[in-house]
């Protein structure tokens, strides 16, 4: 179990893994049957997609800021 929430909800999370996946896949079978460089962009935001999971996953992976306690 994560201790941390990232910023992305797990509903989100899931949009963007098939999203990176379905771009990820589109590119080649678009290089294959295309004959400009088109398909670079599906490769660019598959990149970008990729980032986002990433940074997510690294702020999950932070500990929860415990809460301040008051000894005053």
């Amino acid at each position: 179990m994560r201790s941390g929430n990232g910023f992305l909800s797990m509903r989100q999370r899931r949009l963007a893994w098939v999203g990176f996946i379905l771009a990820a896949l589109q590119a080649p079978l678009a290089a294959r049957l295309i004959d400009d460089a088109s398909w670079l962009f599906s490769l660019c935001v598959a990149g970008m997609v990729a980032t986002v999971i990433l940074a997510d996953d690294a702020q999950r992976r932070h500990p929860a800021p415990a809460p301040e306690s008051q000894d005053r």
